[in-house]
């Protein structure tokens, strides 16, 4: 670790990430500093500043750990508001718009683009951890998209999970898919997975490369007797397993009627639920799937902004939460959510469930935990997701210096009431990510201008 330190000064608020009242630091009594040192946080409360250190003034911004994004499709980066999708549910707009436009990414340029500029999108939001469920690959593939998606996510300093998707069995639901969209056999994807897990994963409580198991989806993408090798293999590595689980209505009639139980006992009758099992989605629960997620452990990466763009619904995310569940926030693709950044999907979060619910359906402390400690536990990475002497110093600066932040009463939840802002600064694993607002060593406009031409190419091709 590097003796290097940093120390931020004067927050108006600290956000710890924790659950409960045990969410804010008493900066009043204890004081608003941070010290970071290499890449953890060193101590907390009213700090004097040492030779040589560089010092961010915070006065007048909230600090809180940095969010962790549990579910994303980087790809769809580049498919934002396609009009042949944008008014119909799941099943039209896979055909639409993922499966469609898949015939695009067949080179290493486009897909690293598209990383690129996901996680700028969430790096600027706060986000500091990024779970990526890439399922684009096929056989005879010509360029390296694993190792596309760790470069670009080492380049911008964020902490990356890859969740190595695919199908080994041709979806009925797909019509016409192009060749991108061809599955591999089950010996292919193990094997890639395992390839994977040697080149990239680290099991360490911090580590910034992590690799899951996570074909597409349990019910369509393999068949029922590729689940339980699958989940063995993925253990026999030591890692995690995730998917997509009851998103829509149709997705549980579907399982009803060709298994003849919910989605959440077919997964149970194969292996796939457990502390090392997450779903994205969850949206169509009984009580009894709530029970039984509770009491395995099963996280949910909760995707509120994603299920009211397709008209899929409203997860049950504070009923599992207040069971002992484990939930978290995701942004999704952003083919289905074209405003793919944390704290919009926060603030989303904490509306749409009061909406449905009623006004004490959920506390903005609660979106706040799911959307950082409640994504590090849902993920295996135990340094991450709080402020604390001793965790990973993954953090957001957010200045309250916009009109939509004036007047609160209770500033130090800016991040949920308010909604979108920028941050001044970003570190993860202690290195400044975002410095003064710019990600350093990134051109934005470039990145614009290359994004713009993407989508033209894509367009006449049409």
């Amino acid at each position: 670790m590097s003796d290097t330190s940093l120390l931020i000064r004067n927050a108006q608020a600290i956000l710890t990430g924790l659950d409960g009242e045990a969410m804010r630091h008493d900066v009043a009594r204890l004081g608003g500093d941070l010290r970071v040192r290499g890449s953890r946080i060193e101590a907390m409360g009213r700090l004097t500043p040492e030779p040589g250190e560089r010092i961010i003034d915070a006065t007048g911004s909230v600090v809180m750990p940095g969010w962790v994004n549990t579910h994303h499709h980087l790809f769809q980066s580049l498919l934002k508001g396609i009009p042949a999708g944008i008014n119909l549910g799941l099943m039209g707009w896979l055909s639409a718009v993922p499966v469609s436009y898949r015939r695009h990414f067949d080179h290493d340029a486009v897909m690293r683009l598209a990383a690129r500029l996901g996680m700028v999108e969430l790096l600027l939001s706060g986000c500091t951890t990024v779970a990526d469920h890439q399922y684009h690959y096929y056989p005879g593939m010509p360029f390296d998209a694993s190792q596309a998606v760790f470069d670009e996510a080492a380049a911008l300093g964020v902490r990356f999970v890859l969740c190595r998707g695919g199908q080994t069995i041709a979806r009925a639901i797909d019509v016409n898919p192009p060749p991108q969209v061809q599955p591999e056999t089950l010996e292919a994807f193990l094997a890639a997975v395992e390839h994977d897990v040697h080149r990239f994963h680290d099991p360490a409580p911090d580590a910034l490369r992590r690799v899951v198991s996570a074909p597409t989806t349990p019910t369509w993408s393999v068949p029922v007797e590729h689940l339980r090798p699958i989940a063995d293999e993925a253990r026999r590595l030591g890692i995690r397993l995730h998917s997509h689980l009851s998103e829509t209505a149709d997705y549980i009639r579907y399982t009803q009627e060709v298994h003849g139980c919910s989605p959440v006992d077919f997964v149970e009758q194969h292996g796939w639920l457990g502390e090392d099992v997450w779903y994205a989605h969850l949206v169509h629960l009984s009580d009894s799937d709530l029970a039984k997620l509770a009491r395995t452990g099963t996280g949910m990466a909760h995707c509120p902004q994603s299920n009211c763009r397709l008209g899929s619904g409203v997860a049950p995310a504070p009923a599992l939460h207040r069971a002992g569940g484990r939930v978290s926030l995701a942004v999704d693709g952003a083919a289905s959510n074209e405003a793919a950044d944390m704290l919009h999907e926060a603030h989303t979060t904490w509306m749409v469930h009061r909406a449905v619910g009623g006004a004490d359906a959920i506390t903005a402390e609660e979106v706040l935990y799911m959307g950082t400690a409640g994504g590090a536990r849902v993920l295996g990475l135990d340094a991450v997701g709080t402020l604390q002497p001793g965790q990973a110093a993954d953090l957001v600066i957010l200045p309250l210096n916009e009109p939509r932040q004036w007047g609160l009463h209770d500033p130090a939840m800016a991040p949920v009431m308010s909604g979108a802002a920028r941050p001044s600064h970003v570190l993860c694993h202690g290195r400044v990510v975002v410095d003064q607002g710019e990600i350093p060593g990134l051109d934005l406009a470039a990145l614009r201008a290359e994004a713009e031409a993407a989508v033209r190419v894509m367009q006449e091709a049409a």
